[in-house]
C-alpha cells in the first residue's frame, strides 16, 4: 500500500521557479517549485514554518505541535520519536522538515528514498533560529513575511543582548528536566540565552550538549539562581525539589525561577519573549544580593 501511495512522488520537470537552501546537514535541498503541501516532524519545526509564513501549506505534524493554535487543527502522522509513514506519504507532502537529533534518521531516510525531500533542521544559536526561518521562507516561496520575522527576532534579540550587556554576573543552574536530572552546557541555546542575559552557567563547561548531573553537582555548585523548565507548561513542582536544601544560596535568597519551557526550549522567535523572562529573572537575583 506504500509503494503505491508514493508511486507518483517526486514527479514533474524541472521549473523556472525552483528553491533551493542549505540545511543544517550542509547538504543542498532543491525543489522544482515553492513547496504547496508541508510535513513538520517536530513542534519546532511546525511553528517556524508558521513564522516563515508557510502556516497555510501545512498539512502534517506529530503531537504537541500547539503552536500557533491553528497547528492543532493539522492532521497529526505521529510523534516525533515515531511517524506514521503510510499517514504521512497518503498526505502527499511535497516537502518534509526533519529535525536531525529528534527523528529517528531511519525514518527520514526512508523518506527520502521514497522521493519526498527532506529538509534537516537542528537550530543551535540565536542567530540560526532566524537562519532556519529565512531558509524555510525560501523554500515555500514566502520570503517577505519570512524575512520579515527572522529581521524583528535578531533586532529583539540584539536589543536584549544591549540591555544586559554590563549586567553583574548571576552562577546559574538551568535544569532542563527531573529524572533524570539534567541541565545544558555552554554550547546549547539555552546557554546562550544565559550568557546573554548576564548569567554564568554553573554546568558550561561539560563536555555534553544535556548532561546528566545529580543533586550532589548542584549543592557543589551553590548557583545564585535555579531556573525549571520541562517538556509541559506546569513544572514549578521541581522547584520546590531543592527546597530541602536550604543551604544553597538559590534557596536562601528565594531564587527559583520557572520559565514556560514552550518559550525557551523551543528553537523559534518565541523564544525571545522566553529571553525576556529569563533576564528579568536574573535581575530579580542581582536585587536580592
Amino acid at each position: 500500500m506504500l509503494a503505491l501511495v508514493l508511486s507518483g512522488l517526486g514527479a514533474g520537470e524541472a521549473r523556472a521557479d525552483s528553491r533551493c537552501a542549505i540545511d543544517d546537514r550542509d547538504r543542498e535541498v532543491c525543489l522544482e517549485a515553492p513547496a504547496t503541501r508541508i510535513a513538520t516532524l517536530s513542534p519546532g519545526a511546525t511553528e517556524l514554518v508558521y513564522a516563515a509564513g508557510a502556516g497555510g501549506k501545512v498539512v502534517a505534524v506529530v503531537a504537541y505541535s500547539d503552536y500557533p493554535p491553528e497547528a492543532r487543527q493539522v492532521t497529526s502522522v505521529g510523534s516525533h520519536t515515531r511517524v506514521d509513514l503510510e499517514a504521512l506519504v497518503s498526505l502527499q507532502p511535497d516537502l518534509v522538515i526533519g529535525w536531525i537529533t529528534g527523528n529517528p534518521a531511519e525514518q527520514l531516510e526512508t523518506i527520502e528514498a521514497l522521493g519526498v525531500p527532506v529538509f534537516y533542521i537542528e537550530p543551535r544559536s540565536i542567530d540560526s533560529v532566524a537562519t532556519t526561518i529565512e531558509r524555510l521562507a525560501r523554500l515555500a516561496g514566502s520570503e517577505a513575511e519570512g524575512n520579515d520575522v527572522a529581521a524583528e527576532f535578531r533586532a529583539g534579540m540584539d536589543a536584549l543582548a544591549d540591555e544586559y550587556a554590563a549586567a553583574e554576573p548571576v552562577a546559574t543552574f538551568y535544569q532542563v528536566w527531573d529524572e533524570p536530572l539534567m541541565s545544558v552546557n555552554d554550547e546549547h541555546l539555552i546557554g546562550e540565552v544565559v550568557r546573554l542575559c548576564g548569567g554564568v552557567n554553573v554546568f558550561g563547561e561539560l563536555s555534553r550538549l544535556v548532561p546528566r548531573i545529580d543533586d550532589e553537582a548542584v549543592l557543589a555548585a551553590d548557583p545564585e539562581a535555579i531556573v525549571a523548565g520541562g517538556m509541559g507548561e506546569e513544572n514549578r513542582h521541581w522547584l520546590t525539589h531543592w527546597q530541602q536544601y536550604p543551604g544553597l544560596t538559590a534557596v536562601a535568597r528565594d531564587n527559583l525561577f520557572f520559565v514556560p519551557p514552550s518559550l525557551i526550549q523551543r528553537p523559534t522567535p518565541r523564544l525571545l519573549e522566553g529571553s525576556r523572562i529569563l533576564c528579568e529573572k536574573l535581575e530579580v537575583a542581582r536585587g536580592r544580593r
